[in-house]
This record gives structure tokens, sequence and C-alpha cells, in this order.
């Protein structure tokens, strides 16, 4: 899913490239995109564009009379840059939006489509939209401390509900952890004054860091290879590879499609988390540590 960074350059390269611009129409394969029957979609055509700004996770397309198109990429949507009625894309495209100055493709790589499009008329309506987490980036660390002990979670799980922090998901959750030197699963309610004040500049450096580093890879041009996995990640999408920082195996928990990774020495005080089905299936030979597994696994490899 385009967490914080990705957002924030999709939102600054469509200001470069749309606004001022009319927007003609909006041609939509998918049924299922458009969540909203009022104002019709069609209100929005020929409408001059005011702005884009970012709301969550969401782009939000600001049009003359403050009517607001609020796009939802979910986990595998994406905005290619396209010229003006470009046809749709076999079985990945789900709208095309052309301006009288080019157009946007919208993909979406998954069986599953869950992308979410919603037409709003005015602010009130927009704010309808926010699920109300805070952003670390403009919030004090009072804000942040509040938000994070305020209900009784992991701190990965605390990190990614965007009621309660903004902008952040899977992949950005996994380096601010290991940045912070904090294990995924230790409630938040837990963590000490030292911690929070941790895991608060790890969240502000790890996004700015990333921020950055995507505007440098996109420049003028468009951001067009958004992915959760970066050879230049600490952790995330790494496992079995070593830590750069210490130079452990990166281990995971894996639970329904998605995965948590970790490194047992920065993070866990060499402790193994468990990982929910491995864990079913072993019980009580579920290795505690890396040496554990890496002495069972080799006594697997002899046995061959």
């Amino acid at each position: 899913m385009p967490e914080l960074p990705d957002v924030v350059v999709y939102v600054e390269r469509l200001r470069a490239t749309f606004v001022g611009a009319t927007l003609e129409t909006v041609r939509i394969r998918s049924p299922s995109l458009l969540r909203t029957a009022e104002p019709p979609l069609a209100t929005a055509f020929g409408r001059q564009v005011v702005g884009f700004e970012r709301l969550g996770k969401r782009i939000v397309t600001e049009l003359q009379g403050e009517l607001f198109l609020v796009l939802h990429l979910m986990i595998a949507g994406r905005l290619k840059l396209r010229p003006r009625g470009a046809p749709l894309p076999g079985k990945l495209g789900m709208a095309a939006f052309d301006f009288d100055r080019g157009g946007l493709l919208l993909t979406e790589a998954s069986s599953h489509k869950r992308t979410q499009l919603f037409v709003v008329q005015g602010r009130a309506g927009l704010d309808a939209h926010d699920p109300g987490g805070i952003e670390v980036l403009e919030c004090s660390l009072d804000a942040f401390r509040d938000a994070l002990t305020r209900e009784s979670h992991t701190i990965k799980r605390t990190l990614t509900d965007p009621h309660l922090i903004s902008g952040i998901g899977n992949a950005y959750s996994d380096e601010i952890l290991h940045r912070a030197r904090l294990s995924p699963v230790k409630l938040s309610p837990k963590l000490t004054v030292d911690e929070i004040e941790r895991l608060f500049e790890s969240c502000r450096s790890v996004l700015v860091e990333w921020t950055e580093r995507l505007r440098a890879h996109t420049g003028d041009g468009w951001p067009d290879k958004v992915t959760a996995f970066r050879p230049e990640m600490a952790v995330h999408g790494r496992y079995g590879k070593p830590c750069p920082v210490c130079g452990t195996k990166v281990q995971r928990i894996v639970y329904a499609k998605n995965e948590t990774n970790y490194c047992p020495t920065c993070q866990t005080e060499g402790r193994l988390l468990s990982d929910r089905a491995l864990s079913r299936l072993l019980h009580q030979d579920w290795p505690r540590t890396l040496s554990e597994l890496e002495e069972r696994m080799e006594r697997q490899r002899a046995k061959r």
C-alpha cells in the first residue's frame, strides 16, 4: 500500500502537472471503484483543478466549487501518467482521468479490486473521510504519546492504525521499529519514556528520509515504481538477509497476507517472535532464539 512518502510524492507531481488544468472526463471501467452517487461524478467534468492534497493515505483532488475527488489506492492501486485519451490497460485498468493537458490511468494489480473513489462536496464532507490519526511530522511529542498509549495494542498495530497515527503502513512501520530498536509486539502502554521518545524521532526521521529519497529518485518525472519493497530498506521485505546494523538474519512474523520483518539482535534481545502458523505446528518445539533456529536447520540439513 502506498504510504506517506509515496503519497506525498504523488501529490507533489500531481500539483506540478495538473493544477490549473481542466478535468474533461473520467472513464471508469471497474464498477467497484466509485463509492458515492451524490454528487454525481459527471458534476466534476469541465471544472478546473484547484489543487491536490494528502489525507492520510488518500489523494485528494480539489476542483472549482469545493468539489473533491478522494482516491484511496489501497494495496495495489497505482497512478500512471499517460496522454489524454490513452486506452485503459486490459485486466489492470480501473479508470482514466482525462485533463485538457494530459491524462492519468488508475491501475490495480490485484484480482481483488479494492481501490476506492469518492466524490465529495464541501470541506465538511471531505473531513468525514479523515480517519483522524495524528500527523507525526506535525504533532508534538505529547500528542504522539497520547495517540500511542490511548489503546492497548502492539506497537506495530498502533503505528499502522489510521485512527491513531496517519500515513504509516506495513512497510515503513517495520523500518521505524528497527531504527527505534523496539520489538513490534511490545504493547504500546508499556513503553518507557525513553522508548516513546526514540519511537517518535524514528517515525519522523524514517518518513522524512524516505520522502526525500523518493523525491530525488522521481525528480521532475513521474513516480512509476511505487513499491513497498526497496533494496535500501533495513528489514522490510528482507527476510533471511543480514541486518545492515549488526549482520543478524532478518526474521519475520507471517499473518494473513502480510508479514512483519524485524532483527532479533537489534529489536528483541535475540528472541525469535512466534510465527502464528509455524508455532501452531511446532508447539513446544518452537525455537526461542536465532541460534536455536539455526541449530535446528543445521540438523535438518544433516539428515538430508
